[in-house]
């Protein structure tokens, strides 16, 4: 069974670790509970931040997209500095969570070719690299994801 928290704002920041641990506990031998979250790219999250540092959750969907100071459009620098404080917290694995196409999302959407031969070279060798989680399949009309399966 998997699990995936996605919080865009309102509400409190705390006790999602409580959370994450509850539902941790339903795994059984063999029949693991995988957890997963999609915050936002700025580090920590605000929401599910603290939580994410407990390494309670095994996939980790960072939204890069709709965070321009993080983004690729702003260069390599701020995106590769914040993935590496991505892959510094306690997950399995970390994703590259981009639109699909440019009406998915607000900004943020990266090139086919500037992803492969610039983005994914200097991502893929984090040992936490998971791959590349698109939002989302609707807006996927273009055929972004299978323009880049192959080198993802």
């Amino acid at each position: 069974m998997a699990l995936t928290l996605t919080l865009g704002g309102g509400g409190t920041n705390q006790h999602w670790d409580d959370l994450a641990r509850y539902l941790s506990a339903y795994s059984k031998k063999g029949k693991k509970v995988h957890l997963s979250a999609a915050p936002q790219c700025p580090f920590p999250d605000a929401w599910i931040g603290e939580a994410l540092q407990k390494g309670l959750f095994d996939y980790v969907w960072v939204q890069f997209y709709n965070n321009p100071p993080f983004q690729y459009s702003s260069g390599m620098t701020n995106l590769e500095a914040a993935w590496k404080q991505w892959t510094s917290i306690k997950a399995s694995q970390i994703f590259l969570g981009l639109p699909a196409s440019s009406s998915a999302a607000g900004s943020g959407l990266i090139p086919t070719n500037d992803l492969t031969l610039q983005v994914l070279p200097a991502i893929k060798g984090s040992t936490k690299y998971g791959g590349v989680m698109l939002w989302d399949k609707y807006h996927d009309q273009s055929g972004y994801s299978s323009s880049i399966k192959n080198k993802v």
